[in-house]
C-alpha cells in the first residue's frame, strides 16, 4: 500500500507554519513588554506607584494561577485541538489589548483624580489595567502552550529544537521592539499609542491563525489517511487512537511525575530571574549607571537581552538538534545567568560600558536555556499529555511572574528609595538584584537534578533531536 506523504514532511510547509504561529506571539510579546520602559513615565506623567507598577505586573497572573485558566486551557488544547484552542487564545489576547488601551487613554490617571481608588488601594485606572493584561495573559500563555504543541507536531523527526529556537527569537523581536521603540512612540503621540498598535497587530495574528487552520486541518487529514493506510487490524488501529486521546487520568500521572516536577520548578525559578528583572531594567539603567530619561540609549541596552536571544537562540537550539547534550547547556546558562545578575547587584563599576558588557552576558544566558528547555519537554512528557504538561509548567511559572514583580515593586518603595528625581523617585537597585541572584542560583541546582533524573531513567535529554 503507497505511503502517504505528510505535509510536516515538506520543508516549505513545516516553516511556513512556524512563521504563521509565531507571529501570535511576537505581536504578543510585544504588548507583554509594551510598559515595562515605561515605568518612569507612568510615575511622573501619571502618578503610578512601584507598588503600582508591580501590581500591574502581578495581574499577569490573576487568571492564570488564581483560577487555574491556564490548567484548563491545557485540558481544552488536549481535547478540543489545536486549531479551535489557538484562535480563542488570539481573540482573548486583542479583548486584553483593547481593555489595556482604554484603561490608559480613557480612565482618569491618579494625578487627573487622585482620589478615584478602586481595590487594595490602587487607583481605578491601575486596576483597569490590570484587567485588561489579566485577559490578555490569559490567552497569551495559552497561546504559547498551543504553539509549543504545534512546533512538536509539526516537527516531529525533524529540526524541533532550531524551530523552537527560530520562534523564541522571533518572541524576542517582539521584545525588542517594545522595549526599544515603545517609549519613542509613546514620546511621539500619546502614552497609550503602543498599546493601539498592539491591538492592530493582534488583529493580524489573529488573521495568521486562520491561515494556519486550514493547513493544519490537511495534515490532520493526512495523519488519519496514514493511520488508515498502515493499520491492516482495525483493533490494533483503534487502540492506538485510544491510546494518544487525553485521558483526565493523566493529570495524576503529570503530578505524580519526580521528572516533570523537576522541569516545572526549573522554569520557575529561570524565567522568575529575568521577566520580572526585565520589568525593571529601565529604571535600574537610569538609578544605578546614570542614562537619562527619555534618551534611545536607556531603551537599547535593556533591549539588548532580546537582541542577543534573537541572534543566539536558534544557534544554541541548531546546536542541541545536532549535538545533544541538553542539561550540559542548562547547567552553563544558568551560571551565565547568576554571574550576571550578581554583576548586577555588586555596588562596583556604575559606567555605562559596563552595564552594557552585563546585558550581553545576561543576553547569551537568555538564549541558551530556552534553546534547550522547550524541546527538553517532549521528550520527557508523553504526546496526549502534552498539551496539559505544558499548560501546567506555564501554570507554575506565572506563579514567580505574578508574585516576584509584586514583591520588587513593594521592596523598591519600602527600602529602596534614595530621593526624587523629575517627579519619580530614584532607587537603589541592590536589595531587589540580591532577589534575582537567589532565583537564578536555585535553577542552577534543579539543572543539576534534572541531569541526574535523566541519567537514571534515560530521556535522550543528552541525545541529539534530529535522528
Amino acid at each position: 500500500m503507497a505511503e502517504v506523504t505528510l505535509l510536516s514532511d515538506k520543508r516549505s510547509a513545516r516553516w511556513a507554519v512556524l512563521l504563521i504561529v509565531s507571529l501570535t506571539m511576537l505581536f504578543g510579546y510585544f504588548l507583554n513588554d509594551a510598559m515595562a520602559p515605561l515605568m518612569t513615565v507612568l510615575q511622573s506623567d501619571m502618578g503610578w506607584t512601584a507598588s503600582d507598577y508591580g501590581f500591574f505586573n502581578s495581574s499577569y497572573s490573576w487568571l492564570n494561577v488564581f483560577c487555574l485558566m491556564l490548567i484548563f486551557g491545557g485540558i481544552i488544547l488536549d481535547k478540543m485541538g489545536a486549531r479551535f484552542t489557538g484562535t480563542l487564545a488570539c481573540a482573548l489576547m486583542v479583548i486584553g489589548a483593547v481593555v489595556k488601551y482604554i484603561a490608559v487613554q480613557y480612565v482618569a490617571s491618579p494625578v487627573a483624580d487622585p482620589g478615584n481608588i478602586a481595590i487594595g488601594g490602587h487607583h481605578r485606572q491601575v486596576f483597569v489595567a490590570c484587567i485588561g493584561f489579566a485577559v490578555f495573559a490569559m490567552g497569551y500563555e495559552m497561546c504559547g502552550i498551543t504553539v509549543s504543541k504545534v512546533i512538536a507536531k509539526w516537527f516531529k523527526g525533524h529540526e524541533m529544537a532550531l524551530a523552537m529556537g527560530i520562534q523564541v527569537a522571533l518572541c524576542r523581536v517582539g521584545s525588542f521592539s517594545a522595549m526599544f521603540f515603545s517609549p519613542m512612540i509613546a514620546r511621539r503621540w500619546q502614552m497609550s499609542t503602543p498599546l493601539l498598535l498592539s491591538c492592530v497587530l493582534l488583529l493580524i495574528a489573529l488573521m495568521a491563525y486562520l491561515v494556519f487552520n486550514l493547513m493544519d486541518s490537511k495534515l490532520d487529514r493526512q495523519l488519519a489517511a496514514q493511520r488508515e493506510a498502515q493499520a491492516n487490524i482495525f483493533k490494533e488501529e483503534k487502540g492506538k487512537q485510544a491510546e494518544d486521546s487525553f485521558r483526565l487520568s493523566d493529570l495524576k500521572a503529570i503530578f505524580t511525575s519526580r521528572s516533570f516536577w523537576f522541569i516545572a520548578l526549573f522554569c520557575l525559578a529561570f524565567y522568575s530571574s529575568v521577566k520580572p528583572f526585565n520589568k525593571f531594567s529601565t529604571s535600574l539603567m537610569m538609578n544605578k549607571y546614570g542614562f537619562e530619561a527619555g534618551s534611545w540609549f536607556v531603551n537599547f541596552v535593556p533591549s539588548l537581552l532580546h537582541l542577543c536571544s534573537l541572534c543566539l537562540t536558534p544557534l544554541f537550539g541548531w546546536l542541541y538538534d545536532k549535538k545533544g547534550k541538553g542539561t550540559r547547556f542548562l547547567i552553563v546558562g544558568c551560571c551565565i545567568l547568576t554571574v550576571a545578575l550578581a554583576l548586577f547587584a555588586l555596588p562596583i563599576l556604575p559606567h555605562r560600558w559596563f552595564a552594557v558588557v552585563i546585558m550581553v552576558i545576561l543576553g547569551i544566558a537568555y538564549s541558551m536555556v530556552p534553546a534547550v528547555f522547550w524541546p527538553i519537554i517532549p521528550k520527557v512528557i508523553p504526546h496526549r499529555r502534552l498539551g496539559t504538561g505544558y499548560s501546567v509548567i506555564f501554570w507554575i511559572q506565572n506563579i514567580g511572574l505574578s508574585y516576584v514583580p509584586l514583591l520588587i515593586g513593594v521592596v523598591l518603595d519600602r527600602w529602596c528609595i534614595t530621593g526624587m528625581s523629575g517627579g519619580a523617585p530614584t532607587y537603589n537597585y541592590t536589595l531587589p538584584m540580591c532577589i534575582f541572584v537567589l532565583l537564578a542560583l536555585t535553577s542552577i541546582f534543579i539543572a543539576f537534578c534534572i541531569r541526574r533524573d535523566d541519567s537514571q531513567k534515560h530521556y535522550g535529554i543528552e541525545e541529539p533531536n534530529i535522528k
